[in-house]
């Protein structure tokens, strides 16, 4: 027995210890030392992230682990705690894969299918509509609207429609190219669709100049205007002369077309079908030309047309022409 005060030597190592190592065996509140893999202890657990380690790279998907997140529309929850985003065929939302593009996105029903075709006000007193559908606002202004009998498809507000003919010479232009020139008179306050047989029409606003318009291709004009019949005297015409309408001043007028017209300067050589001719410059001279005809292609350089109309003038100036015969 070693004398009292007296450190003993140190004994052999624990059973189950690895040489080389010292100090009070496992169980006297220490933790055991950290021996390297292979001695049937565990791998030290790995850092957390964020004390200057890299993550460890994600597990492909198949060994227990849900597959990444992926873009709304692939049928996918949100992930958790994740406020849910816009389902496709709502507002915001992206559109699906393999969507059509251009389709507008406003879901399925009747809402979705009309609304290319709803109203588009501007604010203005004359608005197209679409290509074939105008409308007036007899608000803004306070001036009415002579427009061509039959021509109201729609109108909303207060408004009175007084019908009455052209006058005197509004009777001569119907007679005379045998189109009936009635017009009615719109007032009051509210807006009125204007169209006749889904023809092409074409507001021409007028700042004091003038224009000469074929009675057939008037549809409506603002009564501010200041408008007179013009006679073209010429031989081969039928009744002897052809009628025009001129007008002048601040206002608007409507012209109606059968497609789509194609306007030209007027130089020293031009020539139109008296029957296909819509509108030109008021300051053009108009000759009637007149070609006998006694059967069609009657002789080389004719064209078919027992009617056309030279036109004159200085440069600038210009004549309108639709692809339709009237």
């Amino acid at each position: 027995t070693p004398p009292a005060g007296t450190v003993p030597p140190p004994g052999p190592a624990p059973y189950a210890q690895p040489p080389g190592q010292s100090g009070p065996p496992p169980g006297y509140g220490q933790q055991p030392p950290a021996a390297p893999p292979g001695y049937g202890q565990q791998p030290p657990a790995p850092t957390p992230p964020g004390y200057g380690q890299q993550p460890p790279a994600p597990t492909p998907p198949g060994y227990g682990q849900q597959p990444p997140a992926a873009p709304p529309g692939y049928g996918q929850q949100p992930p958790y705690g994740q406020a849910p985003g816009p389902y496709p065929g709502q507002p915001g939302a992206p559109s699906p894969y393999g969507a059509p593009q251009g389709v507008p996105q406003g879901g399925a029903g009747v809402a979705a299918a009309l609304q290319a075709f709803k109203e588009t006000p501007t604010g203005q007193r004359w608005t197209q509509q679409n290509k074939k559908l105008v409308r007036v606002d007899l608000g803004i202004g306070g001036q009415p609207v002579l427009a061509r009998q039959g021509s109201m498809v729609l109108y909303q507000g207060k408004v009175d429609f007084g019908y009455k003919g052209a006058g005197f010479a509004g009777r001569i232009v119907g007679n005379a190219t045998g189109q009936e020139m009635q017009l009615m008179r719109c007032t009051g306050h509210g807006q009125v669709f204007l169209a006749e047989n889904a023809t092409h029409l074409h507001p021409i606003e007028l700042q004091g100049d003038a224009i000469c318009v074929s009675a057939e291709n008037v549809l409506a004009f603002d009564e501010s205007l200041q408008h007179e019949v013009r006679r073209i005297e010429g031989h081969g015409i039928p009744g002897g002369a052809l009628f025009t309408m001129q007008f002048q001043g601040t206002g608007t007028i409507v012209v109606k077309t059968h497609g789509t017209p194609v306007v030209l300067p007027v130089t020293p050589t031009t020539f139109a079908d008296c029957n296909a001719v819509v509108a030109w410059s008021a300051a053009a001279q108009v000759i009637v030309s007149s070609q006998v005809r006694m059967r069609r292609n009657a002789y080389l350089g004719d064209t078919g047309e027992s009617v056309n109309l030279q036109f004159r003038a200085a440069p600038g100036n210009f004549v309108v022409v639709q692809p339709y015969e009237v």
